[in-house]
């Protein structure tokens, strides 16, 4: 049952970690709802790379083209550099929190979580209603002043329910990037930030987990990358089309809903 139980926790991060509606609330709430015991506390970091994965696969080409074409190209290194700019505030706070111990209790707080996807959502919807024209229309050639600012709101992230993917693209909007160039921005910052989020989990824990746990993971990490794949390019069609207002909605139902049932049923009595 747990092998079940974390395939369906895959399924759920591969379809929510780059939609903006947090995959990481929709997989405590969904631990929550099936008791399922995260192995060594960090299942959802690790499952995480599968859907990260499944960018480098889809993206392969031009990740490739500009990784290797660096030295003698000055877009390449361009669109390098505004990356690792965006990537910088990340680092920051990451350290910061992880040092102090700053929101540590907020990760299983339920009810918090639940707020800032409400919080969330009602952003979104008003970025996506009244965000200024769009300027930018390629992902691979943000300024490091947009890419600082879209790392910079980023690091709302830090807060449990706001969204990775969801913090990235109101802050490309608000910067002035167009809907597909600010979602594929988000989806390459998403690779050193998932990374580096790993490597930390990693090694604080890889001691403590058993084979059936690291069967648990690599069963999440599998359905995560294959369920990724298929969301990924329909994502981008969509919002190019319709926006980020159905999220945005789908946001609140999920935290009000997650409110309800923690305050009417989970703690009844």
């Amino acid at each position: 049952m747990h092998y079940l139980l974390a395939a369906l926790l895959g399924l759920i991060e591969g379809l929510t970690e780059f939609l903006p509606v947090s995959s990481t609330a929709h997989l405590l709430i969904a631990e929550k709802l099936m008791a399922f015991s995260d192995p060594g506390g960090n299942f959802a970091v690790m499952i995480q790379l599968g859907a990260i994965l499944a960018v480098v696969v889809l993206y392969f080409q031009r990740l490739f083209k500009a990784v290797i074409s660096i030295p003698t190209s000055a877009d390449s290194r361009r669109f390098a550099i505004s990356v690792l700019v965006a990537f910088f505030p990340a680092v920051v706070i990451g350290v910061v929190v992880k040092k102090s111990g700053l929101l540590s209790d907020f990760f299983e707080n339920v009810p918090l979580i639940c707020s800032a996807l409400i919080v969330g959502g009602i952003a979104l919807w008003a970025v996506d209603k009244f965000a200024p024209k769009p300027v930018y229309h390629d992902s691979s050639a943000l300024d490091v002043k947009t890419s600082l600012l879209i790392g910079l709101f980023q690091c709302m992230a830090i807060i449990p329910g706001m969204s990775r993917s969801g913090s990235t693209l109101i802050g490309a909007m608000v910067c002035k990037v167009d809907k597909k160039a600010g979602a594929e921005f988000s989806f390459f910052l998403a690779i050193p930030t998932m990374l580096g989020a790993f490597a930390v989990e990693f090694a604080d824990s890889h001691k403590l987990l058993t084979a059936d746990q690291y069967g648990l993971i690599a069963i999440g990490f599998v359905v995560a990358f294959l369920s990724a794949l298929l969301v990924i390019k329909p994502f981008i069609g969509f919002v190019q089309k319709r926006g980020y207002g159905l999220f945005a909605l789908w946001r609140i139902l999920v935290g009000v809903g997650g409110l309800v049932w923690w305050f009417g049923f989970a703690h009844a009595g």
